[in-house]
């Protein structure tokens, strides 16, 4: 009966997605960043890397990532229609995909020309498209969704085009906005140069039409907003008379009635406009920090979202300005490692970026935040939770940190310690121990100190793990073995070598103590039997690429390993056949973290900056 079921199990293993805690905006400082808006009112749109990532603006813990570009990509728009995006990254590739379905799947590719797409503007009807941005022949292009023929030319600028948009009504005519410090206007379809427009005095970085077209908006870097007439061009007011902003102005958008104007500002403020009265009806201070300069804002139904060179993306409340109603938070950049516990039977997910900065996820809700105070200030590598309710977080800044998870604050003092050299990973024991290895070092502490060091074990220490029994330290050589240590007092002392045949990317035990798995660069994934003096149980084979990282489920019979092709195994410690294959967790990103939140639930982690969770059945 027990082999029937082992075979059953096997055709039953699926697996699905369970939520996506979706990466930030990637922004950089002095330059606009584009919110996509949608004309349904459900989602909203932006970019990172390689990703497009389309998010719910009710509940921004619900998000969908596109990432079918080559490049990185700068902008996404929805056509009016609702049913596509049209994506423009870095190559000057732009591509429509379907909005409807799941898979997202490609209508039509073009190049309109080579080099970075900065706008995308689509006609009222969806079916003509502008894009504007850095070309080496030309800075902009307009053509038909569906054939990609032009239906004008884009002309009259000297310089690389920030911004386009495009009248909602008849007649139409479109404005481009430019590093030249001007905008132009042009009239069609067939669209063709009509006049220029030299009220700003440097960079303008956006323009957009008000949802009927009577009126336009320029905003630049000489911290000013121009209103202009949607018919005729002809210059209606300057907001806040001399000056708009005390910095350059990045982004515009207009209030759904037309009548308002939101402006987001290298000042660190974002203001609502009166643009009949022209008055400021609200102006909301954003910080103090150089990180709260705003890059992008988006007014869609009674939303109002603004984006922050941080990242972060700000829910403003009318009501109170100096206190969004939401901050957004997350990761911007790739993510190395992960961890998760459960606290007062809430599940909590632990993760940190290449920049330093650790983010902390309710499992549930999605909501998070990062620890108060100043952390780590270089790449996070490995991160693991003590008995005592502490991270334990070793960083390429050579510190190894211990931070409360009820407190979430970072404290100085004994609460980091400084190594000699670089950590690598970091594995917790009980009793307070805590085992680091370092480049040529491996380091043991207790209760936040060293107690001692192997220095030159003779092999080049990778990857560190702590017998659930307390007794025993596997430590994964760059040689090819696993080298066993036990407890002698505050020291490490060497008692075994195992062969795995190429160096040690990760490894880890079984909960209960009866295995030992590790993996390596041959792509290999090894099991090793613990009562059994550590003897080869099994060997899984799958993977294409070296595999990074691997993590037991609570259930002591499944585990999962990640790798650099992109794929997520999980494998039965009883029948090596028996194993769930998950391409494509993270499309075109090799996986840096795997960890389970309980026996059903899978965690993965990418260089997307993305966090996703997965349903497992077996």
């Amino acid at each position: 009966v027990a082999d029937q079921k082992e075979s059953n199990s096997s055709a039953k293993m699926a697996y699905g997605l369970k939520s996506v805690f979706a990466c930030l905006p990637q922004v950089e400082r002095g330059v606009a960043k584009v919110i996509g808006g949608d004309p349904k009112g459900n989602n909203f749109l932006y970019t990172n890397g390689k990703c497009v990532i389309i998010r719910n603006i009710d509940n921004p813990a619900i998000a969908d990532v596109y990432t079918e570009h080559a490049h990185q990509v700068a902008v996404a728009k929805y056509a009016p229609s609702g049913f596509y995006i049209a994506s423009g990254d870095l190559s000057g590739k732009i591509r429509i995909w379907d909005t409807t379905q799941k898979e997202h799947m490609l209508k039509y590719e073009y190049q309109p020309f080579a080099g970075k797409i900065k706008d995308i503007a689509w006609s009222v009807d969806s079916k003509r498209i502008a894009v504007v941005g850095e070309g080496r022949e030309k800075f902009g292009a307009v053509f038909l969704w569906d054939s990609g023929s032009s239906v004008g030319e884009i002309s009259g600028h000297s310089k690389a085009i920030n911004s386009v948009a495009i009248k909602s009504t008849r007649p139409f005519c479109l404005v481009t906005a430019s590093d030249d410090s001007t905008c132009v206007y042009l009239e069609g379809p067939p669209f063709k140069f009509k006049f220029t427009l030299k009220d700003h005095s440097r960079f303008v970085n956006c323009v957009r039409f008000s949802p009927d077209g009577s009126k336009f908006a320029s905003a630049g870097a000489d911290g000013q907003v121009f209103i202009y007439d949607g018919k005729t061009g002809d210059k209606i007011s300057s907001l806040g008379g001399d000056k708009a902003h005390n910095g350059g102005i990045y982004a515009v958008s207009w209030s759904p009635d037309n009548t308002h104007l939101l402006s987001a500002s290298g000042d660190k403020t974002s203001k609502i406009w009166d643009v009949e009265a022209n008055s400021v009806v609200t102006t909301f201070n954003m910080g103090s920090d150089v990180l709260d300069q705003q890059l992008g804002c988006l007014w869609q139904k009674d939303h109002l979202l603004s984006m922050s060179l941080s990242g972060y993306i700000n829910y403003l409340d009318k009501n109170n300005p100096n206190k969004p109603i939401r901050v957004v938070k997350g990761h911007s950049k790739s993510i190395p490692c992960v961890t998760v516990h459960k606290n007062d039977g809430r599940s909590y997910i632990y993760s940190a970026s290449h920049d330093g900065y650790i983010n902390y996820w309710d499992a549930e809700t999605g909501e998070n935040d990062g620890f108060v105070g100043k952390g780590h200030m270089n790449q996070v590598s490995k991160m693991a939770i003590d008995e005592s309710n502490q991270l334990v977080s070793c960083s390429m800044d050579d510190t190894v940190r211990f931070t409360n998870i009820i407190k979430k604050e970072y404290r100085s003092g004994q609460d980091v310690v400084k190594m000699d050299v670089q950590p690598k990973c970091v594995a917790v024991g009980p009793g307070g121990y805590v085992v680091t290895v370092c480049i040529g070092q491996i380091v043991l502490l207790k209760d936040k100190k060293k107690v001692s060091v192997i220095e030159n074990p003779g092999y080049e220490p990778e990857a560190v793990a702590v017998h659930p029994g307390g007794e025993t330290v596997a430590v994964g050589g760059e040689d090819g073995k696993v080298h066993l240590y036990s407890f002698q007092g505050n020291a490490l002392k060497e008692v075994k070598t195992i062969e795995v045949g190429a160096a040690v990317t990760d490894l880890a035990y079984s909960h209960d103590g009866a295995f030992l798995t590790t993996c390596d660069t041959q792509r290999v994934v090894t099991a090793f039997t613990v009562a059994d003096g550590y003897a080869i149980k099994d060997k899984f084979y799958g993977h294409h690429a070296k595999v990074v990282c691997i993590a037991w489920s609570p259930d002591n019979e499944h585990f999962a390993t990640g790798g650099m092709d992109m794929m997520v195994y999980i494998w039965t410690i009883s029948d090596s056949d028996a194993r769930i294959k998950m391409p494509d967790t993270h499309r075109l990103h090799h996986v840096s973290g795997v960890t389970w939140l309980d026996e059903h639930t899978l965690v993965t982690t990418s260089h997307d900056a993305c966090v996703k969770q997965w349903s497992v059945f077996y």
